[in-house]
């Protein structure tokens, strides 16, 4: 995905006139902007998808700690930001695939204990690309190295 494909689906949206879409793709933009300026160049595409996976883990957790302060409007809020933003990213994994990488990599590594943790998350994250969320890919290592 390309900064400008992104610029235009804000025009877009403001000519439908749907003004959720427009100010959480207008927060993306800026979060790349952002990315970009803290970088001094252009952002790749890989880059401007960590970017958006990103903001969308920052929505995930707000989701969470509205939802613990009871506060559901909000929550609501952030849940449809969130569906918006997964629009903008590769379809994730799923659990039976990063299973099958996991063991993989577990198998390639050598790793036999919680001590090995790191070396296997570290090798997962390169091969799945963005393709699932550190939390599953953590608990999903974690599951089968203390097993």
């Amino acid at each position: 995905m390309k900064l400008n494909d992104l610029q235009a689906d804000v025009v877009g949206a403001m000519k439908e006139k749907d003004e959720a879409k427009v100010l959480t793709l207008r927060m993306l933009v800026s979060a790349i902007k952002n990315q970009q300026i803290e970088k001094k160049e252009e952002l790749t595409e890989e880059e401007v998808g960590a970017v958006v996976q990103k903001e969308i883990k920052k929505r995930r957790d707000s989701i969470e700690q509205y939802k613990a302060g009871g506060r559901d409007d909000l929550a609501q809020k952030e849940q449809a930001e969130l569906t918006l933003l997964e629009g903008y990213v590769p379809a994730q994994m799923t659990d039976e695939d990063l299973e099958t990488v996991v063991k993989e990599v577990i198998e390639q590594t050598g790793a036999t204990s919680m001590q090995d943790m790191g070396k296997v998350i570290g090798a997962v994250v390169a091969k799945v690309k963005g393709l699932a969320d550190g939390k599953r890919i953590s608990e999903s290592v974690k599951k089968h190295l203390s097993s």
